[in-house]
């Protein structure tokens, strides 16, 4: 995870937002692990100065860089597209980051998952310790985060951090492939609203939630989609649905 990666992706993900072709995407890699975290060496290379500085105003400029480097995994998070994570193998610090702000996760047997800042003299900062206690419970985030330990495929299901283990990664991305299209053949406007509505609710009390989903509800009951959804329910038939 050098410099591109973190500048690039949020322009990536708004390209996804934008394209009315694209109903939701895997995150993958290629090559032997998802991610081994951030690329420490390149980036004491090109900001060891910001990083390193005593100053208020470099202070500041760093603090300025950790706010530009979670704007891409923000994004991927408010995408109104979801997202489904493929992890092989090593998955360490960043690359948990970028996860943990998937819809969905799935995972390699032999995957190696770590939120590795706390070894690495770091908190972590770019969403991990935030987003994690709502998918996975506050004390197993917090063994995580304090302790820097390393878990596998099997351990990180057992959790919740990811909902389905693999044997291998073909069977894993063939698996996040078929469920990314399984998504795609729903309404958009309901699938970007499903995210919408969780999305306002966390941490939020049932009621704020419950009437959110009713104004969302209320507000969009009488598309087309929904109208030839019923019919088609009526008719016994497989609707199909407006996906422009």
């Amino acid at each position: 995870m050098n410099w591109p990666f973190w500048r690039d992706l949020p322009d990536t993900i708004e390209e996804i937002n934008s394209n009315p072709d694209i109903h939701s995407f895997v995150i993958a890699a290629r090559g032997k692990s998802f991610s081994t975290g951030l690329d420490l060496d390149s980036f004491i290379q090109q900001f060891g100065s910001i990083i390193q500085a005593p100053l208020g105003s470099d202070r500041r400029k760093f603090f300025d860089l950790i706010l530009k480097m979670q704007k891409g995994i923000n994004a991927v998070y408010d995408s109104p597209k979801p997202s489904i994570a493929a992890v092989q193998k090593h998955c360490i610090g960043g690359g948990l980051d970028l996860i943990s702000a998937c819809d969905i996760r799935y995972a390699t047997v032999d995957a190696s998952i770590s939120l590795r800042e706390a070894k690495v003299a770091i908190v972590a900062d770019m969403g991990s310790i935030n987003r994690l206690p709502s998918i996975i419970g506050q004390g197993h985030t917090r063994e995580l985060a304090l302790t820097g330990k390393d878990i596998d495929g099997p351990e990180a299901e057992r959790i919740g951090l990811v909902t389905k283990v693999f044997s291998t990664e073909e069977e894993m991305m063939n698996a996040a492939l078929a469920t990314a299209k399984e998504i795609a053949e729903n309404p958009k406007i309901v699938v970007s609203g499903i995210k919408d509505v969780m999305r306002y609710s966390e941490g939020k009390p049932l009621d704020a939630g419950l009437n959110y989903v009713a104004l969302w509800n209320s507000s969009f009951l009488d598309s087309a989609d929904f109208r030839g959804a019923m019919q088609s329910f009526r008719e016994r038939k497989r609707p199909v649905y407006n996906q422009s």
